[in-house]
């Protein structure tokens, strides 16, 4: 299996782009209030430049660029300095309407989204009492002669407030009525400006990461019919089928912000001089670094190899997690040889090695704990039996 094209014309230009939006930049939005500390300027110009159209069809005002594009570009806004998190989304929840919508769904919202007149950068999956158990969610869409009314809550919500569409997942048929609990759970693509007119609360929440997070609440919004994506009741299939795209995505983001660490701990380490000598030269210093990025390398492979594979329309989940787990350990390995490497001028804001280091322990929690990459790994491709 060949593992792709690397895109370097394409890593070129975004980096063009980034060089825009320094670590000052960043920074400056880490000192507004939560409500107005998205990075509008930021995720504008990438969308003028076509880089979250980049995996929709040209048919509908895309680029038409596979996955291996799309992981290019992300993994090079984080090595640059960025948070590509902030736009991310909308590259693989789009796949969802995609794959499964109707064709009247993605005349309507496909252009608008490619054009950035649309933003879709919302996800409504995760509650307070499920959370990664997706089965167990109990916001419920209830079909009447109307539309869908729903009723539920969901929670780390990230970019609510700064979309125009979410794809929710909803309860259409309670779990004590299902065969299977991934039974009678349904996608919906929602207008949020219609939903926040109706009945929906949107409450950002103040975490330690500028990640834009909220929780949303649902009381009794009525919802379209053609708000349905797909059939009723497979919802929980079409999101899985998403889940490949995000896993190596965000997997791309991580292997971005390895590249960040490493750069500047090899650049800070090689000028550092400390008992007449660069800290780079001692090994206490050198040797996390270099394991580190050798640990990088190999996670950034897997990562090319899932790419490769669900381009390729091959099966890829098996690989996709990999990456994944792969990539954030090696982030954060990455991460702690940096932080270690610049010593009390890691915690000062202005090196910006806290702000990423903090972004690199995320990826070890969300979208998907290690935990469960494992328990897929040990189930489905070494056939343990299931865990859970």
């Amino acid at each position: 299996m060949e593992l792709g094209e690397d895109y370097p014309e394409l890593r070129e230009q975004v980096t063009r782009l980034c060089a825009r939006f320094p670590g000052e930049y960043w920074r400056d939005l880490e000192r507004q209030p939560v409500e107005e500390s998205y990075p509008t300027a930021f995720i504008e110009a990438m969308t003028e430049a076509g880089y979250l159209a980049a995996l929709i069809p040209e048919d509908y005002g895309g680029s038409g660029l596979p996955l291996r594009a799309g992981a290019v570009i992300l993994e090079t806004v984080n090595r640059c300095g960025g948070s590509a998190a902030a736009g991310h989304a909308q590259m693989y929840t789009m796949g969802t309407v995609l794959r499964h919508g109707s064709d009247a769904q993605k005349q309507k919202y496909l252009p608008g989204i490619a054009s950035g007149d649309l933003r879709l950068q919302a996800f409504g999956v995760t509650e307070p009492t499920s959370g990664s158990d997706t089965t167990q969610i109990t916001t419920r869409a209830e079909r009447t002669s109307e539309g869908y009314v729903i009723n539920g809550q969901k929670v780390w919500t990230s970019r609510a407030l700064h979309s125009d569409l979410m794809l929710l997942l909803a309860r259409t048929t309670p779990l004590a009525e299902v065969e299977k609990r991934h039974h009678g759970i349904s996608t919906f693509l929602i207008d949020l400006q219609d939903a926040r007119q109706g009945g929906c609360t949107i409450r950002p929440i103040d975490a330690m990461i500028n990640h834009h997070t909220t929780e949303v609440f649902f009381d009794n919004v009525v919802v379209p019919h053609d708000a349905l994506i797909g059939e009723e009741g497979r919802g929980f299939r079409y999101i899985l089928d998403g889940m490949n795209a995000e896993r190596c995505l965000t997997a791309a983001e991580a292997i971005g912000n390895g590249r960040y660490f490493v750069d500047k701990a090899v650049a800070y380490a090689s000028e550092r001089v400390v008992f007449n000598r660069p800290i780079g030269q001692n090994q206490g210093i050198q040797f996390p670094i270099a394991e580190a990025h050798t640990h990088l390398e190999a996670a950034e492979l897997m990562v090319r190899r899932a790419t490769a594979l669900f381009d390729a329309g091959e099966p890829c989940g098996a690989e996709a997690n990999m990456a994944r787990y792969l990539s954030s350990q090696a982030a954060w390995d990455c991460a702690e040889a940096c932080f270690t490497a610049h010593g009390g001028f890691a915690f000062a804001r202005e090196y910006d090695i806290e702000r990423k280091w903090r972004e690199a322990r995320l990826s070890r929690t969300a979208p998907i704990s290690p935990n469960l990459m494992l328990s897929f790994i040990a189930h489905h491709v070494l056939g343990l039996p299931k865990s859970y």
